[in-house]
C-alpha cells in the first residue's frame, strides 16, 4: 500500500473518532439536558405534594372547624338524619341546651335557661351562634358504642350525639343575668390563670326557644336594643378610665424607678395646651402621687401624665395587649382600637389617656387585659368549651389552655396589682374593701355623647393576692362605675369565691 493510501486511511480514522467523540459529547449533553428537566419536574412534583401536605395540615390546624361548622355545609343536614344533636352543659354539668323529641318523633332544641345564656350558648334556629355554631360538627358526631350505632342504622333510629361541656359556670351567669337587671350592658368573666371563660352575658337579650316567632321583631329592632348582638365581644364602647390602666402602664415602663416621684396637685381641673380637663363632678383631689392618681381616678393628673409619653411606645403597648388586633377567639368579636400616633394632636393626647377620646374596646377584650395583669403578665386566650364527651363520659377531645404571651414583665404586672388593691383599699372601689378577701380593680365612668352621659365601667379580679376570677362589666349609659358596676362585681365575686 502507498504512503498516500496508509496517510488517506489514517485521516479517515481520525475523523471518524472525532466525529464519534462529537457525537459521544453531544449524547452526554442531551442526556444531562434530559437529566435536568427530570430533575425539574421531580422536584415540582415534590413541591406540589408538599405544598398539599403543608396546606392539609394548616387547614386542620385552622380552617376546618371553620369550614365544617359553616352553616352552609351540607354535610351538617346529612349528619343530622342519623344523629340526634348533643347536649350542652355548663362547666358543673347544667343542662344548657337538649334536643327533645316530640310525640310525632319531631325534634326540637330546647333551652332550660331561656335568655340567660343565649349569646353564649347560641340558637339553631335562623343562623347558629354561639357554642352551638362553634361545636356543630361535635354536636351532630356520636362517638358511642359502634355495634350500637350500627343497629340504630338498621332499626332506622338515630344515634345520640356527642355532648359539649362548656366552661362557663351556671350560678355565675346567672348571678350577673340578675345583678345586670334592666340595663343595657355586657358582663364578663374569666379564670385568669387558663382564660376559661365563667360568664359571658349580655342584654337585652332574646329567648331561644321563641327566636322563630320574635324574628321579625327582633330583626326589626323598632326600640334600639340590638337584642342579637353579643355586646360583650362585639360592643364597642370608650373605656373610661379603666384605660388608665394602659396609661399608668405605659409611664412605669418609661420611668422605671422615677414613677414613685410622680408628683401632680389637682384642683379639679386644668389645661393642658388649651385643653381643658376636669375631674369627675369637679371634685379637687389635692396633692397626688400615682398610686393616689391611680386610686382616685384623677383625670387632670392623668392628663398630665399623657402629654408627657412616648407616643410611639404607648401604641405598641397598647397592640402588644391586643388593641387594633383581630383576636382569633373562636366567636364573633370586634377588634378594640387605639388611634394615637406621632401626628396626633395634645387635644387627642389628652383624652385618650383618661379613656375617652377615639379609643374603643370590648367587654372581653377589657376582661384579658385585666386576667393578664392578675395572671403575672402573661395573657391566655379565652375559650369557652372544656370538653366533648359521648354518651357514656368518655372524653372524646380535652380543649387545654392556650397563652398569647407574657405581654408585660412579671415587675410591671406586680405594680400594676399594687395600683389596682389602692383603688379598693382607698379610692373610687372602697365598697369592695370589706370583703372576706382582698380584691383589686379600676372603676371607670365613660361619657359617649354632649349631655355628659356616662357607661359605667369596672375591671377587677379577686383574690387578690391570688386571682381565680377576673370580670369586665358595663353598664350602659347608668353613670358611674363606683355606683352601677361594683355592686355587680361584688354579687359575683361572694358567688364565685363564697
Amino acid at each position: 500500500m502507498s504512503r498516500k493510501s496508509q496517510k488517506e486511511i489514517e485521516n479517515v480514522n481520525q475523523k471518524d473518532k472525532k466525529s464519534r467523540r462529537k457525537a459521544e459529547k453531544a449524547a452526554r449533553k442531551e442526556e444531562r439536558r434530559g437529566n435536568a428537566q427530570v430533575l425539574i419536574i421531580t422536584y415540582c412534583v415534590v413541591a406540589v405534594f408538599l405544598g398539599m401536605i403543608g396546606y392539609l395540615v394548616y387547614f386542620m390546624a385552622v380552617d376546618a372547624d371553620e369550614v365544617i361548622n359553616n352553616p352552609y355545609n351540607k354535610r351538617q343536614e346529612l349528619l343530622a338524619k342519623r344523629i340526634v344533636r348533643g347536649t350542652i352543659y355548663s362547666s358543673d354539668k347544667k343542662v344548657l341546651a337538649k334536643t327533645e323529641k316530640g310525640k310525632d318523633g319531631s325534634e326540637k332544641r330546647y333551652y332550660p335557661y331561656n335568655d340567660v345564656f343565649c349569646h353564649a350558648v347560641g340558637r339553631v334556629d335562623n343562623s347558629m351562634t354561639g357554642v352551638e355554631l362553634s361545636q356543630c360538627y361535635p354536636l351532630l358526631t356520636s362517638h358511642s358504642n359502634p355495634l350500637k350505632q350500627l343497629i340504630n342504622i338498621f332499626r332506622g333510629e338515630k344515634s345520640q350525639g356527642d355532648s359539649v361541656i362548656t366552661t362557663l359556670d351556671a350560678g355565675l351567669q346567672k348571678t350577673a343575668y340578675d345583678a345586670l337587671g334592666g340595663y343595657k350592658g355586657a358582663v364578663v368573666a374569666l379564670e385568669p390563670s387558663t382564660g376559661k371563660i365563667l360568664t359571658m352575658l349580655s342584654k337585652p337579650d332574646y329567648d331561644p326557644n321563641t327566636v322563630l316567632q320574635e324574628w321579625d321583631e327582633l330583626v326589626e329592632d323598632s326600640e334600639d336594643n340590638s337584642a342579637l348582638l353579643n355586646r360583650a365581644t362585639q360592643g364597642l364602647y370608650p373605656p373610661g378610665s379603666t384605660f388608665k390602666i394602659m396609661t399608668a402602664m405605659e409611664y412605669i415602663m418609661e420611668n422605671k424607678e422615677m414613677y414613685k416621684k410622680y408628683r401632680y396637685i389637682c384642683d379639679g381641673s386644668d389645661s393642658f395646651e388649651g385643653n381643658n380637663i376636669n375631674c369627675y363632678g369637679g371634685e379637687s383631689h389635692g396633692a397626688l402621687d400615682l398610686k393616689n392618681s391611680f386610686a382616685k381616678s384623677c383625670n387632670t393628673s392623668f392628663a398630665n401624665i399623657g402629654v408627657g409619653l412616648n407616643i410611639s411606645s404607648f401604641r405598641k403597648l397598647c397592640e402588644r395587649f391586643g388593641f387594633n388586633k383581630k383576636i382569633k377567639l373562636g366567636f364573633e368579636n370586634n377588634k378594640s382600637s387605639f388611634v394615637l400616633d406621632n401626628k396626633s394632636d395634645k387635644g387627642e393626647i389628652v383624652q385618650t389617656a383618661i379613656g375617652q377620646g377615639k379609643t374603643q374596646i370590648t367587654p372581653m377584650f377589657n376582661a384579658m387585659i385585666t386576667s393578664a395583669l392578675a395572671n403575672n403578665g402573661e395573657m391566655m386566650r379565652p375559650y369557652i368549651v372544656d370538653h366533648t364527651e359521648n354518651e357514656a363520659g368518655r372524653v372524646v377531645k380535652q380543649y387545654n389552655p392556650d397563652s398569647m404571651g407574657q405581654i408585660v414583665d412579671k415587675s410591671v404586672a406586680e405594680i400594676m396589682k399594687r395600683l389596682m388593691k389602692e383603688v379598693v383599699n382607698s379610692g373610687t372601689g372602697t365598697s369592695l374593701s370589706g370583703m372576706s378577701y382582698r380584691v383589686a380593680g379600676k372603676t371607670g365612668s365613660a361619657e359617649f355623647d354632649e349631655e355628659g352621659t356616662s357607661h359605667a365601667w369596672f375591671v377587677g379580679f379577686a383574690p387578690a393576692d391570688n386571682p381565680k376570677i377576673a370580670v369586665s362589666i358595663v353598664v350602659e349609659g347608668a353613670g358611674t362605675g363606683s355606683q352601677y358596676a361594683i355592686p355587680i362585681a361584688k354579687k359575683m365575686f361572694e358567688e364565685y369565691l363564697g
